[in-house]
């Protein structure tokens, strides 16, 4: 049984002017990261591409600050 000791492992590198800390990829990882096929910005509506008659309105109003 091995204690993990002689295995590589991640290293935590501080990012300068950053509140978080990074870890260094696995060996044999790739660092990129996954990119999605359906890569959309915003949920399509539960009526697809169909628009009603006030939705441009709606997108367009800001609520009011309080």
């Amino acid at each position: 049984m091995t204690d993990g000791r002689d295995e590589p492992r991640q290293r935590v590198v501080r990012v300068p002017g950053s509140r978080r800390a990074r870890l260094t990829p696995v060996q044999g990882s790739d660092p990129a990261p996954a990119v999605p096929e359906n890569d959309a910005r915003r949920p399509s509506a539960p009526g697809g591409d169909r628009k009603g008659p006030n939705d441009d309105q709606l997108l367009r109003d800001v609520p009011p600050h309080y």
